[in-house]
């Protein structure tokens, strides 16, 4: 069993507040969590309505599996325009 970490920091651009905030990342997280098999919240900066630190876990038998969906997660959460990923760190356990 593989399993992969990833944390990727993300600027909410058009959010005034930390409801407005709030909403974005529940509708972007619960589509997520609908489309791929993943583990998915927010991790830091729960308290800046612009900013936030979203991580995941995949799981998978192969570590090209895990790399493949991955990619695939992110791709999927880069496809949002409502922010921006400005950094991600990914790590195997």
């Amino acid at each position: 069993m593989i399993i992969r970490a990833v944390a990727a920091e993300w600027i909410i651009h058009d959010a005034m507040n930390l409801k407005e905030k709030r909403s974005v990342l529940k509708r972007v997280l619960t589509r997520t969590r609908q489309k791929y098999n993943v583990s998915i919240a927010e991790t830091a900066f729960k308290e800046k309505w612009q900013r936030t630190e979203v991580s995941f876990a995949v799981v998978s038998d192969t570590r090209v599996q895990c790399e493949k969906e991955t990619e695939q997660v992110l791709s999927f959460l880069d496809s949002f325009p409502e922010w921006e990923r400005i950094k991600t760190e990914a790590d195997w356990v």
